[in-house]
């Protein structure tokens, strides 16, 4: 029997778009003589289509489109699509799989486990199916389950047996010869090898045959890789399709093998064929996950290009190579914004790297606009001084500082407006952990990058990024300098947060593991610095709340995954 593998980027909402692409791989796979062709989860829609589930017109409109589908599609192919199908009593919705052949759908198979962790909130929208008996498609037994379904498993660390069912072992006991899983699965840096072992281990246990589809594509903050596959009985891969861009395969199963590759994969449109993207390493993943994220969030919302401050820093550098990377060097605009405090190797740096990219390039100096909102404000701080109950608090004053980030933002949103640019932030990881970053200025845009990659992090990102290139794009002054935000004189970064390496250690392990400062205390940290940084991450949820859309890489972003009040007390001891 011979399958094909279509891993597509479908958008959300857009049911003429979507229906194109999986008309473009049914045909294909008729074209290469296969008898069924296999999508994402919910490709028809897209994923995931949050609360336009809650609206009846949404829900019909993907109907009718699945109807569209199906009577267009190749006759001699069986389509297993992605589609949300409604409740036969009207009452509820499910995430399902829909079989069509001969014009209708034949068959349904509907999603079981429903997640609410992290970044999913399926419960809130779905109705989770009954156990289904496995299918019979061209003499052989196919036991069809759909992303989470997978994920109850002992097998992986990865997985968690959060659920009393596991409906990959019912299918199994119903007989089937071939497990499919359909998967809208999100990347993160931690699945870079777990999934795959994950999978390889479902497979060997279970002594089937594993066939893994999964979306690719940023949908608003969700990255999704691809890296679709087929596994033998044993766990063995057979065939692993590309990572971070839409692709095709197919692939016969034989009886000298389970899952013989008959034929290897190839990018399923653009005006070319391109390599596959392996993307095997963090660094060349990262860079990967970030691009394709900046892509495909300006496209889908409808923006012509990118602009972006650059400071001679390096994260407006490594966000400014992968905007152009993403959207092109002629879509993308960088600025420099120098004030008083700039350096003039700050400036030297910016021009070097839009030279490097061929980015479009402009200064605009904010020192006159500085000075005049310094002069027109000061009177209105010298009177709120001189009132007791409005005075301002003792310590560090800032004001100054943040006013010059908020004149650049200013400047950005007005090119942005203009030119229907997506106007991007630069912050990393760390600064929005701890809030060395101005609400209102450096954080405010469209798209937030780089905003779950650590500082450490960006520097490796960086000196990959210019070993891909194989030359010299991020200029080496601007990696080995000493970061500063240039707001004052002979600013440093490290005048108020522990070096980054400290920094972003605690961050992880605070973040991301949910160690206390206790357990983070124990691992040879100091505790007075673990209570400061744990402090600043308490007291700038306000400003996280406030930030544009972040590009999700690590375990736990700051984002739709983690979800803490604002207004509250908790306090770690």
């Amino acid at each position: 029997m011979r399958i094909a593998i279509c891993q597509i980027n479908p958008t959300v909402a857009d049911f003429a778009f979507n229906n194109e692409r999986i008309l473009e791989g049914m045909f294909k796979a008729a074209e290469a003589g296969c008898h069924l062709a296999l999508f994402p989860e919910l490709a028809l829609c897209g994923y995931p289509p949050k609360d336009w589930l809650e609206r009846r017109d949404f829900v019909e409109a993907s109907m009718a489109a699945l109807e569209s589908l199906a009577r267009r599609a190749p006759a001699q192919v069986w389509g297993c699509v992605g589609a949300l199908k409604p409740a036969e009593d009207g009452q509820g919705l499910y995430n399902g799989v829909a079989l069509i052949k001969g014009g209708k759908v034949q068959h349904w198979v509907l999603k079981r486990l429903l997640p609410t962790y992290d970044v999913f909130d399926e419960a809130r929208y779905f109705t989770p199916g009954k156990v289904g008996a496995p299918l019979e498609l061209e003499g052989k037994s196919f036991g069809f389950t759909i992303c989470e379904d997978l994920w109850n498993t002992v097998d992986s660390p990865l997985a968690s047996r959060r659920y009393d069912i596991d409906p990959v072992e019912d299918v199994v006991a119903g007989g089937a010869e071939i497990l499919i899983n359909i998967a809208a699965s999100p990347f993160s840096l931690a699945k870079l090898e777990g999934r795959k072992e994950m999978l390889r281990a479902v497979a060997k246990r279970h002594g089937r045959p594993l066939i893994f589809v999964n979306q690719v594509g940023g949908n608003d903050e969700l990255l999704f890789d691809g890296n679709s596959a087929i596994y033998d009985a044993q766990g063995e891969p057979l065939l692993e399709l590309a990572a971070f861009e839409e692709d095709f395969a197919w692939f016969e199963f034989s009886k000298a093998r389970e899952g013989r590759v008959r034929a290897s994969a190839f990018v399923m449109h653009g005006k070319r064929k391109r390599e596959r993207s392996k993307a095997e390493d963090e660094e060349g993943a990262a860079l990967a996950a970030i691009t394709m994220g900046i892509g495909d969030y300006a496209r889908k919302c409808g923006f012509k290009g990118a602009v972006l401050g650059l400071s001679g820093g390096i994260d407006s550098a490594l966000t400014a190579c992968l905007a152009a990377r993403a959207l092109g060097s002629d879509r993308v605009l960088g600025v420099a914004l120098p004030s008083r405090y700039s350096s003039e190797g700050s400036l030297v740096d910016a021009e070097a790297l839009a030279k490097a990219l061929k980015i479009h390039y402009q200064v605009i100096p904010i020192d006159p606009l500085f000075q005049a909102y310094s002069a027109e404000l000061q009177p209105a701080l010298d009177a709120v001084a001189k009132r007791g109950s409005l005075a301002p608090p003792a310590g560090p004053d800032v004001t100054f500082e943040n006013l010059q980030a908020r004149i650049r933002c200013g400047l950005l949103m007005a090119l942005s407006n203009r030119s229907r640019l997506l106007l991007l932030t630069t912050g990393n990881k760390s600064e929005v952990a701890v809030g060395y970053c101005t609400l209102y200025g450096d954080m405010a845009g469209g798209l937030a990058p780089i905003s779950d990659v650590p500082k450490t992090f960006v520097y490796r990102l960086a000196r990959a990024f210019n070993r891909q290139a194989g030359r010299e794009i991020i200029p080496e002054s601007t990696l080995i300098k000493a970061p500063s935000a240039e707001l004052r004189p002979d600013q440093k970064d490290s005048d108020s947060l522990p070096p980054y390496e400290v920094l972003d250690a605690i961050l992880e392990r605070f973040i991301e593991q949910g160690q206390s400062i206790e357990e983070i205390a124990a691992a040879g940290f100091e505790r007075a610095t673990i209570e400061e940084v744990v402090r600043l991450v308490q007291n700038s949820e306000y400003k996280r709340a406030q930030m544009p859309p972040g590009l999700i890489l690590t375990r736990k972003a700051f984002g739709p995954g983690r979800r803490y009040p604002i207004a509250q007390r908790w306090r770690p001891a």
